[in-house]
């Protein structure tokens, strides 16, 4: 337990502080943990990450977050040609292998890439919007964070009903709305205090947060019961892989843009 509450200290002050700073330096940091969380996925569905399909699909996260990233090289990548090759390359790759490389593992390759690298970098385009990126930012978080807390601890003191026990036995259905109903007060509460957007807005947010961040976690939690892993990886002790941390964030965010509530 110690060990699991200094590097979540220690991460948190880490990740706060990109998040604050912006710009090159949240870049790179964002960057790097899409890196880390393609290399756990990959990883974890049997596919080696440095090898033919792995770099691939590396080649695709990439092309994908480019357009955020504050690099400032000045190069332009169009991600639907980066996506077709990689499609036909993999495809040809699979009957190079003569199916020693399925095409389940071609999808996966793909998937993978298209799963993590959407998920951050509509985190990168969160914070860059003008002027209020950095609040958006981080009453996204404040919303997600507020929902893991509210289901733990609500879950804990009257959860009764399991809410998915085929993939996550401990999850009940009155952690799930409590963590909702935390999550929709204390976004609400924090625009209050600063009024950067409207009401309805940072409502829809904390809506947003409560519920789907509950279900990107279900997706991770699916994913690793399929593969029979208990973590996707090792990077912070105790708390698991850069897929055990980012699970919400990863389905949060893109849902946010898609309903133009950030971004």
């Amino acid at each position: 337990m110690k060990q699991r509450i200094v590097s979540g200290v220690v991460g948190g002050i880490i990740f706060l502080t990109m998040v604050y700073v912006g710009n090159a330096w949240y870049s790179w940091f964002v960057l790097m943990l899409a890196i880390i969380g393609l290399f756990e996925f990959l990883s974890m569905t049997g596919i080696r990450p440095v090898s033919v399909p792995g770099l691939l699909s590396y080649a695709l996260l990439v092309s994908i977050m480019w357009p955020q990233l504050y690099i400032g090289t000045g190069l332009e990548i169009s991600l639907s040609p980066v996506l077709v090759s990689v499609m036909i390359l993999l495809l040809f790759y699979s009957v190079y292998r003569k199916n020693k490389f399925h095409i389940e593992h071609a999808a996966l390759a793909i998937m993978g890439a298209l799963y993590i690298g959407f998920g951050f970098v509509y985190m990168l385009s969160a914070r860059n919007v003008p002027e209020n990126g950095l609040f958006l930012t981080m009453l996204v978080f404040l919303g997600i964070w507020s929902t893991d807390s509210g289901a733990y601890f609500v879950g804990r003191a009257i959860g009764k009903r399991k809410l998915w026990p085929e993939i996550s036995p401990n999850k009940t259905v009155e952690g799930a709305v409590g963590g909702l109903i935390l999550a929709l007060l204390v976004v609400a509460g924090v625009n209050l205090l600063f009024d950067a957007v409207s009401l309805a807005q940072a409502l829809a947010i904390g809506l947003v947060a409560g519920i789907l961040g509950q279900i990107g976690d279900l997706i991770e939690s699916a994913l690793k019961r399929h593969y029979g892993v208990k973590d996707s990886g090792n990077i912070m002790p105790g708390h698991g892989g850069v897929l055990d941390r980012c699970d919400s964030w990863l389905i949060v965010f893109p849902i946010l843009h898609l309903l133009q509530l950030i971004g």
